[in-house]
């Protein structure tokens, strides 16, 4: 049984939006009405700078939208997949699991990521939940998963004074 989950692209229509809307208010706040008719200076950096955000947003969000990036989980794997590509990882490879909250980063208003360390990469997969539809799903399928791969936990205060204390070198 595979699931996919989409990548939400809010906040680049967000973006682009809020863009645009303060464009639409500076052109009016800045043109001007001579003789019953409306003119704008061209002039004005203010207007090309802004346009140029503009221009950049909708770039991002066509890029994004074209590369339709989801994540596709089934019994025994899990895909990044991408319009250019895609990466498997089988289950079976995943050495641990970390399912926590990150704590600079806050997107679709959760702190949640989840972080997968595969065999044979030095780096672990981080993937932010909230950028996702349907993220408590998304966030309870990986709960579920996580109950058959070891979990790796934090170290906190008190684990590190014990690795230092058991260290012959520092006496504490």
């Amino acid at each position: 049984m595979s699931r996919e989950y989409i990548y939400k692209l809010d906040f680049y229509y967000q973006q682009a939006l809020i863009y645009m809307v303060t464009l639409v208010i500076y052109i009016g706040i800045k043109g001007t009405f001579i003789d019953k008719d409306w003119q704008l200076t061209m002039q004005d950096p203010v207007i090309y700078m802004i346009s140029f955000f503009v221009f950049v947003a909708f770039v991002v969000l066509i890029l994004n939208r074209w590369r339709e990036r989801k994540i596709i989980l089934t019994d025994n794997k899990i895909i990044f997949w991408r319009r250019s590509n895609e990466s498997e990882i089988l289950i079976q490879n995943i050495e641990w699991i970390y399912i926590g909250r990150e704590r600079g980063v806050k997107t679709a208003g959760l702190h949640q990521m989840v972080l997968l360390k595969v065999k044979n990469r030095k780096r672990a997969y981080r993937i932010r939940v909230g950028r996702y539809e349907r993220q408590k799903n998304l966030l309870e399928q990986f709960q579920h998963l996580a109950k058959t791969i070891p979990i790796k936990k934090r170290k906190t205060i008190l684990t590190y004074t014990k690795e230092l204390t058991r260290r012959k070198s520092i006496n504490v």
